[in-house]
Formats: structure tokens, C-alpha cells, sequence
């Protein structure tokens, strides 16, 4: 069974970093887009970042020059690295796995960030 299992959340001062982790079992990320999205408080998920198999990545406006996401495909995990954070980043973090031919999308649980004086 697949699971996405994030993990690196937390608590921060505007301005500091946090990088986030997904563990997956079950996948290989070389055959899927890989993504996190967020939810910010009251609001609706959104996308944060994406990788695709052949690396290429995308990010929303808002985090572009501040956060990173990569992919260690030898531990079956990705990252976001998360620099000079905003109140505004505050939300549930969460990784996504998909792949359009095989319609599968899968969804951790996602992680809190907060980040607040």
C-alpha cells in the first residue's frame, strides 16, 4: 500500500528556514510528478512546487528564490527546502505523487508550518 509520510514541520520566526521531508514506500519516484501543495489557514490547498521524473521543477510565484524541492531517489524521498520564511507561508504542508497515465494521485497527511514572531 502506498503512503506518503511528510515530516519537518514546525514552529519559526519570519525570516528562518525549515525543510521538509516525504518518505514514500511503495512508489518510485521516477515514474511520477512528485509536488507539495499547502493549505493556509481558512483557505484552499494550493500548489507549492513540483519535480517531474526528468527533474524539471516548477514553483508558484510566491516561493520562488525561497524554497527548493529536490528528490533522492536512492532513499525514495523529497525535500523542501523552505528559506527566508513569511507569516504568509503558514499553512499544512503536503506531498503529492501522481502519474496520469496509471491515474494515480496519492496524499500524505501532511505537516504544520507556522511561522510567526
Amino acid at each position: 500500500q502506498v503512503q506518503l509520510v511528510e515530516s519537518g514541520g514546525g514552529f519559526v520566526q519570519p525570516g528562518g528556514s525549515l525543510r521538509l521531508s516525504c518518505a514514500a514506500s511503495d512508489i518510485r519516484f521516477k515514474f511520477y510528478t512528485m509536488g507539495w501543495y499547502r493549505r493556509p489557514p481558512g483557505k484552499q490547498r494550493e500548489l507549492v512546487a513540483t519535480i517531474t521524473r526528468l527533474s524539471t521543477t516548477n514553483y508558484v510565484d510566491s516561493v520562488k528564490g525561497r524554497f527548493t524541492i529536490s528528490t533522492d531517489n536512492n532513499k525514495n524521498t523529497m525535500y523542501l527546502q523552505m528559506d527566508i520564511l513569511k507569516p504568509e507561508d503558514t499553512a499544512v504542508y503536503y506531498c503529492n505523487a501522481r502519474n496520469d497515465f496509471y491515474g494515480h494521485n496519492y496524499w500524505g497527511q501532511g505537516t504544520h508550518v507556522t511561522v510567526s514572531s
